[in-house]
């Protein structure tokens, strides 16, 4: 199997680590993923850009990466870029899908224009009238930072006097700051895989977290979440939640894999789309390949599938030639 893998997918890096706030998952998750691939007879090395350079990344000759960096620097469009100027495959969205998806309110904007639900926002600043921001957006409202992941720097705001202490705690996370229209209702996320015509949501996964607080420590550490998948939803509404997922995921123009983050409210069972996640987690505690496996997908082939999508969104001509 070993020398058939080889032939297939050649020299394979596993870039983790960086240098983001979500370090310490991407960690888990490099580690989870380089484990499966080589457990499959593929020659997959590690590759941690916070601690090696591109010049070393280019030196190692990978024919192609799986990209399990989480964040700025490795989810945001970067990395992506580094890639195609080496020439690398690589897992996950390209260039300007990546950097979009990054961008929470960039992503917003696009939805929005394309008619897809997503809660009501407000970029925020230390000027802010948060009278004004809680009268339009409505009470409670979630503060969170532009372009973080993992709920790093999230806080929910019951009363408009929070709002400076939530704005300063998001901004030490980001220079942009948003507050979003809360949602009241199921939590959920649907994983998506392949691209364009061919792209296919797997099951949704149901998010029960204790108190309703899906943060971080609930996110990748607490036993006390629950998540259901199957999601016990009626198929006419997993049906809805997962073709309104697929075409989040068109309209920014990913490929590969990534995952949409999606609630339903629950007062007229109306979905709406919060963010997608163009490298997500895959950890002990993640929901695609907890997914997948529902979908008849074990981790291990999982991660050859999403491999098996590397591709670079640019080819260089091969009759260029520097002057």
């Amino acid at each position: 199997m070993s020398d058939a893998r080889s032939a297939e997918f050649g020299k394979v890096g596993v870039l983790f680590g960086g240098r983001s706030a979500e370090r310490e998952i991407s960690l888990m998750s490099g580690a989870g993923v380089l484990q499966a691939l080589q457990s499959q007879g593929i020659d997959a090395h590690a590759f941690d850009p916070a601690q090696r350079s591109l010049a070393e990344l280019a030196a190692e000759k990978f024919d192609r990466v799986f990209i399990a960096l989480h964040g700025r620097f490795g989810e945001d469009g970067s990395m992506q870029g580094a890639l195609e100027q080496l020439g690398i495959p690589y897992t996950g969205p390209g260039v300007l899908a990546s950097a979009i998806a990054m961008d929470k309110a960039m992503t917003k904007r696009v939805w929005l224009q394309q008619g897809l639900a997503t809660p009501k926002f407000e970029m925020l600043n230390a000027a802010s009238d948060w009278s004004a921001v809680s009268q339009k957006l409505g009470l409670p409202l979630i503060v969170k930072p532009a372009h973080e992941g993992s709920t790093l720097g999230l806080t929910k705001v019951t009363d408009a006097s929070q709002l400076p202490a939530a704005f300063a705690l998001a901004a030490k996370f980001d220079k942009a700051v948003m507050a979003e229209e809360f949602i009241s209702g199921m939590e959920l996320t649907c994983p998506l895989l392949g691209s364009g015509d061919d792209a296919r949501a797997l099951p949704v996964v149901r998010i029960i977290a204790p108190d309703a607080n899906y943060d971080y420590q609930n996110k990748y550490f607490s036993d006390q979440t629950q998540y259901l998948c199957p999601s016990g939803l009626s198929p006419a509404l997993e049906q809805e939640v997962q073709q309104l997922a697929l075409a989040s995921y068109r309209s920014l123009g990913c490929r590969g894999w990534a995952r949409a983050d999606v609630m339903v409210r629950a007062t007229d069972q109306q979905p709406y789309l919060l963010e997608i996640n163009t490298s997500p987690g895959m950890t002990s505690h993640s929901l695609v390949p907890m997914s997948a496996a529902v979908a008849g997908l074990p981790y291990e082939q999982l991660c050859i599938e999403i491999l098996r999508t590397a591709a670079l969104d640019l080819q260089a001509s091969a009759d260029w030639k520097p002057h």
